[in-house]
This record gives structure tokens, sequence and C-alpha cells, in this order.
């Protein structure tokens, strides 16, 4: 047991800042960036590499983050994506934000969250509702390359944060931390920490407040860390806890206003949620790369792999669910900025759906590679990793059943006053290069009654063409999801009171299910739409369309006709397209380093 550990520095000294802007806006810059961690990193098939997959699984094996991994993003100064740029970061969009994330889970999950991502989630706290001091001190801590964790949850409690133990009493001039927090990420390593806490007895939110206790300024014989857990997944991650015994912080630590945590933890939330299963589709990206390859190079009954149906079938599917995945996310983070009040019901559909699809996808991957996808070392070694660290993503801070009850006390208010009467999200929303106003915490809410997204698939009905064979289907199934729209309406307004609340029966948290599927397929339809005259010819083909709508229906579990043959020959053309030309499976189709 660590008792009063200080905070060991990044690889024995501090990282430099992050220096000048390139030139160019925001799109130009995020570019720019993607490139600088491509050539970092480097092209992690090439086993020579120090960050190549083989001597990530080594560290792996170790349970152990890789050290070049670590010392390669403090020389790029990741905590610099984290910090907003009015305090000397690089973070002006959340959704650039996922795609430069997206560069290290290609390759390590653990190492993502492990080396920065935690800090992002700690760092929203204080850049949504923390004092100008708070601010500036967290991001000079982040900027000298130190790590942030966050503590929302207990394991007596789960997600039922509002129950948690742990204590700041008010005391004299500040208040005294007492209790513990369990599997915190980096709280062995961490300079400062996000504490969410009781500050009074009372039942109910109120009774919670968050509290910013930086290390160096407490009483290191009032508080001790935790022993480290073992983990099945992200093994390399620090996951350990805290325990304090009336150890004094000042009134300055406070995070907002006391008794406001639960508003400020949800409203961080809408950020987090949106953001961090996006960047987990570089994991899945690099699963679908290992199976196109395997699919290949492989002979089975006298022929290639990927001669075989089913797995062709599957490898387009997969790409599906990427794009699927990636325009959701993408809706999600760019309405942050432009829909702040809407965000609400978007985070947590992004969360609770996402991690789903993609682990399924996995899932689906592992039966066509076969008992390979046993193997824990060469080739095929990073495809086991990425299939046991990616669950872990469904639970952090909020799992499945958190974000669907998030959803659920929304439904009948949305069925009231937004679904068939908003106006559709705004264009930019779905333009995934087009520039963005900055962040607007303090316009996050906790929920509105409003829905863009649904709007925008009520109005693409109307809009849609129907020339070819692949837009009619297209449009015949819009149809049936503005049906579904309407089963929704209903059964949201005939929910019992008791069912519109976090205790809500089984059937309402399937409701939950169903309208996350219906925002995807209305962010699908809002990037389709807006690709038309782009410079990206596939996004613009109504071929991906249809089959994206095609398979988000059957995962409703309708009941719909056979696509046109051209849907899955277009799709599997673009799966080989982006191997052969090593580029990635999401909306960017951006050039990778192998």
């Amino acid at each position: 047991m660590l008792i009063g550990t200080a905070a060991p520095g990044p690889h024995g000294a501090p990282a430099p800042g992050p220096g000048p802007h390139p030139p160019g806006g925001q799109e130009e810059r995020v570019v720019a960036r993607i490139a600088e961690l491509e050539r970092r990193l480097g092209d992690p098939t090439d086993e020579r590499g120090e960050l190549s997959y083989a001597r990530l699984l080594e560290a792996d094996e170790r349970a152990e983050l890789s050290e070049a991994g670590e010392r390669a993003l403090d020389e790029l100064v990741l905590n610099a994506d984290f910090v907003p740029l009015e305090h000397g970061g690089r973070l002006e969009r959340i959704d650039t934000l996922v795609r430069v994330l997206r560069q290290v889970f290609r390759r390590d999950i653990a190492l993502g969250l492990g080396y920065g991502v935690t800090s992002f989630m700690a760092a929203v706290n204080v850049w949504s509702s923390g004092t100008a001091e708070q601010r500036g001190r967290l991001a000079e801590l982040l900027l000298d390359g130190q790590k942030v964790s966050v503590a929302y949850h207990e394991l007596a409690h789960g997600n039922d944060f509002v129950r948690n133990e742990f204590q700041a009493r008010p005391a004299d001039g500040g208040y005294l931390l007492n209790g513990a927090k369990q599997v915190i990420n980096n709280a062995d390593r961490a300079a400062a920490w996000v504490l969410f806490s009781r500050t009074s007895p009372a039942p109910g939110s109120r009774s919670h407040s968050v509290v910013f206790a930086e290390r160096a300024g407490l009483d290191q014989d009032r508080f001790q860390v935790l022993p480290r857990y073992d983990a099945v997944g992200v093994r390399g991650c620090h996951l350990s806890g805290l325990d304090f015994t009336d150890c004094p912080v000042p009134a300055s630590a406070l995070v907002g206003e006391e008794g406001k945590g639960v508003e400020l933890a949800l409203r961080a939330f809408q950020i987090t949620r949106s953001a961090v299963p996006g960047m987990a589709i570089g994991a899945t990206d690099t699963a679908l790369r290992t199976v196109v390859g395997f699919a290949l190079g492989r002979q089975l009954y006298r022929k290639s792999v990927m001669d075989i149906p089913h797995a062709r079938s599957t490898l387009a599917n997969t790409f599906l669910d990427l794009l699927i995945s990636d325009s959701l996310s993408l809706a999600a983070t760019r309405a942050v900025h432009v829909l702040p009040e809407e965000t609400s019901v978007y985070a947590a559909a992004v969360k609770y759906l996402v991690p789903k699809m993609l682990t399924d996808a996995m899932y689906d991957l592992s039966i066509v590679l076969g008992a390979r996808f046993y193997v824990r070392e060469g080739e095929f070694g990073i495809f086991q990793k990425h299939v046991r660290d990616l669950p872990v993503l469904s639970l952090g801070h909020a799992g499945s059943a958190a974000c669907q009850a998030t959803i659920i006390p929304q439904l009948s208010r949305l069925a009231r006053r937004s679904w068939f009467r908003d106006e559709p999200a705004p264009a930019t929303v779905f333009r995934p290069r087009e520039d963005l106003p900055g962040i607007p915490f303090d316009r996050l809410t906790l929920a509105s009654g409003r829905d863009g997204l649904s709007a925008t698939l009520v109005a693409a009905v109307d809009l849609l063409p129907s020339g070819s064979p692949e837009e009619r289907a297209a449009h015949g199934i819009a149809l049936r999801f503005m049906d579904e729209l309407r089963r929704l309406q209903e059964q949201s307004l005939g929910l019992a009171p008791q069912d519109r609340t976090a205790l809500a029966s089984p059937a309402a948290f399937a409701l939950a299910d169903r309208y996350a599927v219906v925002l995807a397929a209305a962010s699908v339809i809002g990037v389709w739409q807006q690709a038309q005259g782009g410079t990206d010819p596939f996004l613009a083909d109504p071929a991906w369309l249809a089959a994206a709508l095609h398979r988000l229906g059957r995962r409703l579990g309708l009941q719909l006709p056979d696509l046109p043959d051209s849907c899955e020959q277009r799709l599997h053309d673009e799966v080989l397209r982006r191997f052969d030309g090593t580029r990635s499976y999401d909306l960017y189709n951006a050039p990778l380093a192998g």
C-alpha cells in the first residue's frame, strides 16, 4: 500500500509547450496534427518499430503501458489536445479531438485511456464549471505533462453515484475528505484528482459536490493510494483507488457551487460520452484491417477466404458499422458546439450504442478469423487485445444502463414537444470538415425537450431521391424509420409515471434502445446528404446509405426487402481500396502509417 506517494514526472522531465499552431483553419490544423502523430508513432505493423503491435503486445503481457508509447505522447504534448485554446492548449473542437485520439486507440486502447483520456474526462469538469484560477492551474499541470484523474463512482453503488458515501465534509476554511474511491485510472500517477463527493448527509442530488484536489497540497499522512487492480482488459492501465481520513482541502478546491455536483457531472458527461466511443473506432478499424489481410492471404476450399460470401458480407457489414458509429459520433460531438441544449440525449445514445456496435462487429470478425482469434502474439495478436480492451468502454464512468437511464426520462417530453415538430439540425452538424464555433460549456443543459437529429430524418423523407435502385432502397427504409419514430412517440406518450425514471420497466429501456438506433439512422442520412457535391464520391454514393439504413433497420427487427446487389459490391470494393491504400475505415478516409 502506498502512503502519500508523490506523482512521478512524465519520463523524467516536463514536456515542452505545444508551440504555435500550423497555418490555416481548423481542418488544416487537425490534418496536420494527425499526420504528426502518424509519423511519430510509426507503422504499427513493422515489428522493428518501438510502437509496433508486437512491442505493444509485449507491454500488455507485462500488464504495463508502453514506455515508448508514453514517451512519444510526451514528445507530441498530447495533453495539449485536452486544454482549450484560451488556456494555451490545442482543444478547439470535440470532433477533431476524437479524430486525433483515434490514431492512438487504433494502436492501443489502454495507451489512449491510460495516457490521457482519463485526464480529459477529469478536466471537462473544471473547464465547464471551475474558477479562472482552477482552470489556469489545471492547464499548467496538463501542459507540464502531468496527469489528472476523475473519481465519480464507488464499487458499492456502481453507476448510482447519488448514493455515494465518500465525503467532503464542510469544515473551517474548507472541507475534510473522508472515505474511499475505487477503480480510478491513474490514481497512483495523477498530480490532481477530481472527486465527486458528498457534502451533505441529506438524501437526494443536492447533497453532492465536486472537489479539485491537487496532490502536492494535501497532507501526505491523510490519504493513501490503494493497491492496483488486475484487469482482464486494458491490462496496462493503472487502476487503483484512494482512501482519505480527515484530509483537509481549502474552500477554493470546490468546483462550481456546493450541492451542484450531479448537474456538473451530467454536463461533463455530455462531452465525454459523445467523444470517447468515437475514439474507439480506431481499434475496430485495426481489427477490420487485420481480418481483411487474413481473408486476402488465406486459402480455404481452394479459394481465398475473401471469396467466401459470408466472409465478404461480414467485412462489408463491419465497415458499415464503423461508418454508422462515426456518423452518430460526429453528429453528437458537433452538436456540442451548435446544439448544446440538445446534447444530453445524443451523448447518452452514442455512449450506449457505439460501444455495443463495435463490440458486436469484433465478435463477427472473430468468426472469420477462426482459431487465430485466440493467438496472443504475432500477426493476429493485436486483434485479441482489442477484443479484450474494447468492452471496457461500455463500463467506465457511465455504463450502458446508465446511458439508457439518461434517455428514458426525456422520452415523453420529446414525444410531446419535439418529434415531428422541430426544425432539422443545421447542416454543419453533419459536415465533418467544416469549422465550428468554440465549446459553449455554459450552455450545456440536462434536458431541453428538443431533437433536431430526429427532425433531420423526418425532413429527409421528402428530400431523398428515388431514381436509382440504391436511392429507392434508401428512401423506402427511411420511410420505415419515420414510422418507427411515430411508434416511439405513441409508446413514449403512454409511459406510466414510474416508467419515466431510472427505475423504469424493461419495456422503457427497450424504447431507449430503439430511439438510439433511430438517432443513428438520422445521423447517417444527414452525413450522406451533406456529402452531395463534396470531394468524397463514396460518401456521396447512395449505396452505403441504403446499406447502413438496412443494417440499422435489421437491428430493430424490421422486415426489409433485400438490397440491390450493387450495395454490397460497392462496399466490398471500398473495403479493398482502403486496405490497399492504407486509408482509414471511417468517414475521413485518412492516410495511415500502416
